[in-house]
């Protein structure tokens, strides 16, 4: 028996969870329902900050704030694939019972986010004109997203802080607390946005203020959680540093997930270009479209979160049967719910898509999207969850492989090909039913064939 279980039923009653002894399917259903219910706070607090953006000051501010949600994804999406390197190296070492191990992991990933926390609002404040008209970002709209987008990346420091904290959170089995922040934060930031916009009449930049205040709240919150004394995980500000055999793990665990976060995203941004050559009813119909299954796909990243935690820590404490168990439930789970809810997308796509926009020819191209990929959703979730599982085993150098090599080059090569031979808008939405069966081919071969279970000691 680990200390660390002393330690976490014993004589402090936070939501530290050892993910290591009790029903692998309770502990991962019970670890994925708060983090479900986050991501569903996060997707319905994006939708006010805009609905709100868009009521107070009409159709251009509106555009200036949602056109570019691919950039803010590249250049965060670095900075939180690290916080998931350090959750996985946290949850091992928390699993094994180390608690110096735990402790250094923590303050070096903090000193981290702060280092680039401070990096990423140098280059966002001074380099967001040039990279809104890299994106071709509308005339009309530029001077509102400039403004918006260099107060939104003054706030960087908030927003990193804050998704490693709760990478630490998660990591140590508690996925409530950063639910209770979240919540916090995503009123804070409706109540903010309301004032500025509707009291005060500020201009979009008030939107971005909004938004870096309630996020610097959240970080607040989780400081304070951290830094309560007498736990496994007490934060010592002095003691903030980077340890470098540490910061060596969290890289080489983390930096493959970022690299292969802002892949996606790149390819993302190449195939929306493409889609915008179609003209404004089929960028609303992809944008529509990728709304639905932003939601849609909620349960499953929540498995997916679980399923690295939980891998992480037994691997950690050399469970290697209950990793596996663990892994299969996850991917079996995730599969027959990717499936169902893929069914319920097929089936209703014409009122899903008329909930976000009536007009006809939105309609028509967003349902033949849905039809075209919502059946294959099981592809789609197989990959994700082998993927979590080879995270979770210290091999997140596989995903990236495959993320890359599939998800970015071939999907790009198809796409160019086809626009080039058809011209079809119909031929684009198989890209991705085709890029999802094609990886999912090479990681079923992969979770089979490789001894992913021994992934830390090699």
């Amino acid at each position: 028996m680990h200390f660390v279980h002393g330690f976490t039923h014993g004589h402090h009653s936070s939501g530290v969870r050892d993910m290591t002894r009790g029903s692998p399917y309770a502990l991962m259903v019970s670890f994925a329902l708060p983090v479900l219910l986050s991501q569903l706070f996060q997707q319905l607090y994006n939708t006010a900050d805009a609905f709100i953006v868009g009521r107070c000051l009409g159709t251009n501010a509106l555009a200036a704030v949602t056109s570019s949600g691919t950039l803010i994804f590249l250049m965060i999406s670095f900075v939180m694939g690290t916080a998931m390197g350090a959750g996985v190296v946290i949850s091992r070492y928390f699993g094994a019972g180390k608690e110096a191990e735990v402790s250094r992991a923590i303050h070096t990933v903090l000193a981290f986010g702060l280092v680039s926390g401070v990096v990423l609002t140098v280059v966002g404040v001074a380099f967001t004109p040039i990279i809104l008209t890299w994106m071709q970002t509308d005339p009309l709209v530029m001077p509102e997203a400039v403004e918006y987008f260099r107060y939104y990346f003054l706030g960087s420091l908030a927003m990193v802080l804050y998704n490693i904290c709760r990478s630490i959170i998660n990591a140590l089995g508690d996925s409530k607390t950063p639910l209770y922040y979240l919540i916090f934060s995503s009123l804070l930031n409706i109540g903010l946005d309301l004032l500025f916009l509707a009291v005060f009449h500020w201009g979009v930049w008030s939107a971005a203020v909004a938004t870096v205040i309630s996020q610097a709240g959240s970080v607040v919150l989780c400081m304070r959680y951290l830094l309560q004394k007498g736990n496994l995980y007490t934060v010592e500000p002095r003691h903030i540093r980077f340890h470098r055999d540490m910061l060596a793990e969290i890289i080489r665990y983390g930096l493959p997930s970022g690299v292969q976060n802002s892949v996606i995203g790149f390819a993302n941004v190449i195939v929306q270009s493409q889609i915008n050559s179609f003209g404004r009813l089929a960028m609303a119909a992809y944008g529509t479209h990728a709304k639905i299954e932003g939601f849609g796909f909620l349960p499953i990243t929540s498995f997916n979160m679980a399923a690295t935690t939980f891998i992480s820590q037994n691997l950690g404490a050399k469970q290697y049967d209950r990793a596996r168990r663990g892994a299969r439930f996850s991917i079996l789970a995730a599969v027959i719910l990717a499936e169902l809810i893929g069914v319920c997308c097929y089936i209703f796509a014409p009122s899903l898509i008329g909930l976000f926009d009536q007009t006809p020819g939105v309609i028509e191209l967003g349902v033949r999207q849905a039809r075209t990929v919502a059946l294959f959703y099981c592809l789609l979730a197989f990959s994700h969850s082998v993927a979590a599982v080879c995270r979770g085993a210290g091999k997140a150098f596989v995903p990236m492989c495959v993320m890359l090599s599939v998800w970015c080059v071939i999907r790009i090569l198809y796409i160019m090909a086809v626009m080039h031979l058809t011209g079809e808008i119909g031929y684009i939405y198989w890209a991705y039913p085709i890029t999802w069966a094609i990886s999912s081919v090479i990681y079923l071969i992969y979770y089979l064939r490789s001894d992913w279970v021994h992934g830390f000691e090699q």
